[in-house]
């Protein structure tokens, strides 16, 4: 597939739902996500309030959605976008170095867990990055901290590892596997990052100051904000209309990304308005492009 008509990013209830849209109306897409398709969902003791499945367990509720997928023959893209180009007639999607090409994007990336620590978005692409694909080779044999939130992204830590001099770890979850002759787990939880034109260091809880010359955040799910610039976003929240139509044309949200309240159904509902709004969209921008092309046409006599 070189260009799809709709990418989405996220692949929890809105994901789902928009990706169903876009099958049954018969779109090219990428549906970005994990076959996990979502912890939250699957973590759930007892969904109460979704219509027409009462009383429901979340992992219950997760094999019914990987049942529907696989019976409407979808499947699920496993990458971790980080990183979304705006081009003006199309967006640009990376995936560590693949990139993917689609008309319109549909965010479905759910809500940040952690909010970033202070420096970290003032130093992405200074210091700080959330993919070690795309920017490791750039600290082969300097010292670097990582922090990660996703046991099944430790591979990334440990090929890190091999490129870095020194590295320290903070794993946000528990059990880690990791381990490496040049690693140091750190003794507290990350709280700034130093440096003003650079990074320059990490200062942890308990006031300890570690110098450093990057920092990845290998993070489940990138914020949008960081995904796409120029995004609206308040209060950590992607901004939408009733039609979860962005700032960013061509662009829609959907889900918890969107705000309150984190429910499925809301979720559901709102991936639904958000692929039918793309699908019009694709509509739209198919009709100015003929009376385009007629109206060089007529220039050209």
């Amino acid at each position: 597939m070189n260009m799809a008509d709709i990418a989405i990013v996220g692949s929890g209830p809105a994901g789902i739902s928009a990706a169903l849209n876009a099958k049954i109306r018969n779109k090219s897409y990428y549906l970005f996500g994990t076959s996990a398709l979502s912890d939250k969902v699957r973590r759930s003791e007892c969904i109460s309030n979704y219509p027409g499945v009462a009383d429901v367990g979340g992992m219950e509720l997760y094999e019914k959605f990987t049942d529907q997928l696989s019976g409407a023959g979808i499947e699920i893209t496993e990458k971790r976008i980080t990183g979304i180009y705006n081009m003006g007639t199309y967006f640009a999607l990376l995936a560590d170095q693949e990139e993917f090409k689609a008309r319109t994007v549909i965010l479905a990336t759910g809500v940040e867990t952690v909010r970033p620590v202070p420096g970290e978005r003032e130093l992405l692409g200074r210091g700080v990055s959330y993919c070690a694909t795309c920017d490791g080779n750039l600290y082969r044999g300097k010292t670097i901290a990582v922090i990660c939130d996703n046991a099944e992204m430790e591979e990334e830590v440990s090929y890190l590892a091999e490129l870095a001099g020194k590295l320290y770890y903070r794993p946000l979850f528990k059990g880690s596997s990791f381990a490496a002759e040049n690693a140091e787990q750190l003794s507290g939880p990350l709280v700034k990052i130093l440096g003003e034109k650079r990074v320059s260091g990490i200062c942890l809880k308990d006031g300890t100051e570690v110098s450093v010359e990057g920092v990845f955040f290998l993070k489940e799910s990138v914020s949008p904000a960081v995904l796409l610039r120029g995004l609206k976003v308040e209060a950590g929240h992607v901004e939408v209309n009733r039609k979860m139509e962005t700032n960013v044309k061509g662009c829609y949200a959907a889900g918890d990304c969107t705000g309150t309240p984190y429910q499925i159904a809301k979720a559901v509902g709102e991936g639904n308005v958000a692929a039918h709004s793309a699908v019009k969209y694709l509509a739209e921008q198919m009709i100015k492009k003929p009376e385009k092309e007629e109206s060089v046409r007529k220039e050209d006599k």
